[in-house]
């Protein structure tokens, strides 16, 4: 980055890496897929699979997001946020599904008198002081 330029923020990465487990007739088939044309290397066949059975099971999970009454995406809790929940008295239940941030100037302090609980489907981004401060509340 030039040094007249300033990141404002760091920006999130999108995804989230993970790794699995695959029999090697499996991942055969796989590389066949992707050798023939199919996709454009083995991470797109994995996710046009995972997206294809999402969709597939979708009422499902439209139902289970509303029965635990899940916030669905990106959701981001500043310090205001935090600060706020404090002066009310009324403690946070962050429910996520998909990613949930706690801001990086969040103290651990601040998180554990504001934070009730913690459940999050899919990814938590905070400061490693704010989830081992939180780590007695994630379910």
């Amino acid at each position: 980055m030039p040094s007249n330029v300033q990141e404002l923020r760091p920006k999130s990465p999108e995804t989230e890496k993970i790794t699995i487990n695959l029999g090697f007739v499996d991942l055969g088939h796989v590389d066949l897929m992707v050798k023939d044309g199919f996709y454009s290397n083995r991470t797109d066949f994995i996710r046009t699979a995972i997206r294809n059975q999402l969709e597939r099971h979708a009422d499902v999970v439209k139902q289970s997001t509303a029965r635990q009454g899940l916030d669905l995406g990106l959701r981001n809790y500043t310090r205001a946020d935090l600060e706020a929940a404090r002066r009310t008295g009324e403690m946070l239940h962050i429910n996520v599904l998909g990613l949930a941030t706690i801001a990086q100037d969040v103290t651990p302090e601040l998180a554990r008198v504001a934070i009730a609980s913690v459940s999050v489907l899919g990814a938590l981004h905070a400061t490693p002081a704010v989830k081992a401060a939180l780590a007695d509340r994630m379910r």
